[in-house]
């Protein structure tokens, strides 16, 4: 299965995709939608769904696995997020991808087995599961890479649990 990870932003979105037979992970894309800073927010939004639709078209993605905004401080930050995120799920949706939405939590805990780890035990176990030599770059590519590694085992374990209970 194609899994399109999605770390929301609007000036750098992360992305990825992973392709994962339930057992075999392998990292075949990443990099980021990078808009600029003083541009207007409605063109800058434009390029996100121009460039994700593109993206989609290209890598093809079979389902996608996108962060859900959690935020208690920087207001203005998080009302930016949300508009970048808006775009993309609308440009997914258009697509016809199913999309599965992970808090950061959630995401720590389906890598690590730990809703509170720290960046650094999230970078070693993506390193570990795709066997990289280094954590992928910038660190929202890496978010990115995350999220689809979440779904990834999220699909693995339900796809036990059924076979499981069939038997």
């Amino acid at each position: 299965m194609r899994i399109l990870g999605i770390d929301p932003g609007l000036n750098l979105t992360g992305f990825a995709l992973l392709e994962s037979d339930g057992t075999k992970k392998e990292l075949l894309h990443f990099g980021v939608i990078r808009t600029k800073a003083h541009t207007e927010k409605s063109l800058r939004l434009k390029e996100i769904y121009d460039d994700l639709k593109s993206i989609i078209a290209d890598l093809k993605p079979e389902i996608c696995s996108i962060e859900q905004l959690f935020f208690s401080t920087n207001v203005s930050t998080a009302m930016s997020v949300s508009e970048a995120r808006g775009i993309i799920l609308l440009a997914l949706q258009e697509s016809g991808i199913p999309i599965q939405e992970y808090t950061p939590s959630q995401m720590k805990k389906a890598l690590t087995g730990n809703g509170r780890a720290d960046k650094k035990s999230i970078q070693k176990m993506v390193m570990i599961e795709l066997n990289l030599k280094e954590i992928p770059k910038p660190d929202d590519a890496a978010d990115a890479v995350s999220l689809a590694l979440a779904l990834s085992a999220e699909l693995r374990y339900h796809r036990h649990l059924k076979t499981f209970l069939e038997k």
